[in-house]
């Protein structure tokens, strides 16, 4: 793929992000699902009012700036409500959502781009991000959940660019993801496990480099580039076999910063940041300094009790994430016909009278995300063979430790499940609800697993395994199509309803 071919697929890709966050925005006029919350919280801090929330303050304080933005544009102001507060249109407390959620596609592209320097991955990794329905209907809405997708993979990206450069820029951009890893702290704790992520990549690329550099025959770097140097000299496309396969991955670069960097730009910033975001909101209140709110945080959480239906009906354990056996309806009303007036006030209509349904339905796009999660557990047995055949098994033959240099595709591998299992794992012990946007964090790895798994397919030789990439991407974009009216909240009749869903558990 060219490099123009490639930008034209970004910027397509980033106009139907946006066009499908803003189309319609404002068609509730009242506050869905948490913007009961978050709607208010962001306008308390506009009027001054103190208010006590169970999570740091960054995401709320996005949602003030685009309500004080929102007021100012005259042409918003037609239809407006004042549940927040202040009377308001909708579209101010949520276009803010909605243009920042447009470039979390874009965000994932790069991090796959970076990750392999290959463009169609990068390309196809950003248009399946596009395609699922929970950034969708998280963006439309003042919800804070997308803010640590935003801020936790801007961070791993910038880490990435960072490993990619020198000198100089290296630091800045190291900085930056420092920044941006603190932020997505700052938005909700479970974006530390962003930085978990980091942590652990940087650990692992550590460890093969002491594993290599103890055993007298594992190949270094150097010899393994010579070899494949000597085997590309005797075919005729020497070049072009040697710019494939000798391709390195920044994650081997890792082992160039050392604890000094990890400490500053991954412990210290991050600190800093955190801290820092939480100066407006102590300002405002003041019953609780730095400490004391959070002992009040842990302690909210420490009360929202079971993770069971009795808690909440919606209430869903951590494994019933990837399999998504339990998706959420943020909003349901229901009409007599598509002729009457957008339900957004009282009660639903009873059991069976309401002939016309706007249902808002937090739910990934379904085969999204089963073809990830396979393509996740596709990548983790990868990583065993290759441990057991490449390191194990020659090991125990020679009678000594054997550490092969990684391909890299074997780092993409490594990177994509690791951050996968990084964002999912820390959930198993949590004993209070939970909810199925807390695998929003995780599964945008599933979603470059598969990326990079179509991607294989379609540069195959062999037909079959090109079909499998192309049938993979048109069920992926046909769900998405299929399931958009439970998105974006379109009227459907309750047959059409019906017929989306496709298990009890997802009503």
């Amino acid at each position: 793929m060219t490099k123009k071919w490639f930008q034209i697929g970004l910027v397509s890709v980033f106009l139907l992000s946006l066009a499908l966050r803003f189309w319609g925005l404002g068609r509730f006029n009242t506050l869905v699902f948490d913007e009961i919350y978050y709607a208010k919280f962001g306008n308390d801090y506009l009027t001054g009012v103190p208010f006590f929330d169970g999570h740091p303050p960054f995401g709320k304080l996005v949602i003030a700036l685009g309500i004080w933005i929102g007021k100012h544009v005259p042409w918003w102001q037609s239809e407006v409500n004042g549940l927040a507060g202040s009377l308001m249109s909708p579209l101010a407390y949520r276009w803010m959502n909605a243009f920042t959620g447009s470039f979390i596609p874009l965000l994932i592209a790069g991090i796959a781009y970076q990750l392999s320097h290959r463009r169609s991955f990068g390309l196809i990794a950003g248009l399946f991000t596009a395609l699922d329905g929970i950034f969708i209907v998280e963006a439309r809405y003042a919800l804070i959940n997308q803010y640590i997708v935003i801020c936790g993979n801007s961070g791993q990206f910038l880490l990435l660019l960072a490993l990619n450069k020198k000198n100089q820029r290296r630091h800045i951009y190291l900085a930056v993801a420092g920044i941006a890893f603190g932020a997505s702290i700052a938005t909700k704790w479970n974006g530390l496990w962003y930085l978990l992520g980091a942590y652990t990549m940087w650990a692992i690329a550590w460890g093969f480099e002491i594993l290599r550099s103890k055993t007298s025959n594992s190949e270094t770097h150097e010899e393994y580039e010579h070899k494949l140097s000597n085997k590309a000299k005797a075919c005729q496309t020497a070049t072009k076999y040697r710019a494939k396969v000798l391709q390195i991955s920044p994650l081997q670069n890792l082992t160039q910063l050392n604890i000094f960097h990890v400490a500053l730009y991954l412990g210290i910033i991050p600190v800093i940041i955190y801290s820092v975001i939480w100066i407006p909101h102590l300002l405002l209140d003041t019953k609780y300094n730095f400490i004391e709110v959070h002992k009040q945080i842990l302690g909210f959480h420490e009360r929202m009790g079971g993770n069971n239906a009795s808690v909440h009906p919606y209430c869903a354990a951590w494994y019933k994430w990837p399999l998504m056996t339990r998706p959420m309806a943020y909003y349901y009303q229901t009409t007599q016909s598509f002729q009457d007036p957008l339900p957004v006030f009282g009660p639903p209509l009873p059991q069976g009278a309401g002939k016309v349904i706007y249902d808002v339905h937090a739910m990934g796009n379904p085969f999204l995300w089963w073809f990830g999660l396979a393509a996740i557990i596709l990548l983790f047995g990868m990583l065993v063979w290759i441990f057991v055949r490449k390191i194990a098994a020659p090991s125990l033959q020679q009678q000594r430790l054997v550490v092969p240099q990684l391909s890299i595709d074997i780092w993409i591998g490594l990177y994509l499940v690791v951050n996968y299992l990084v964002n999912l794992m820390p959930w198993v012990k949590v004993t209070r609800c939970l909810f199925i946007y807390h695998y929003m964090t995780g599964v945008v790895f599933a979603f470059m697993a598969i990326a990079w798994v179509v991607d294989q397919l379609l540069r195959s030789y062999i037909a079959t395994l090109r079909a499998v990439g192309v049938t993979i991407t048109f069920l992926i974009i046909g769900a998405f199509i299929f399931w958009l009216p439970i998105y974006l909240g379109l009227p459907i009749t309750s047959e059409a309803y019906k017929l989306r869903m496709w298990f009890n558990y997802w009503i």
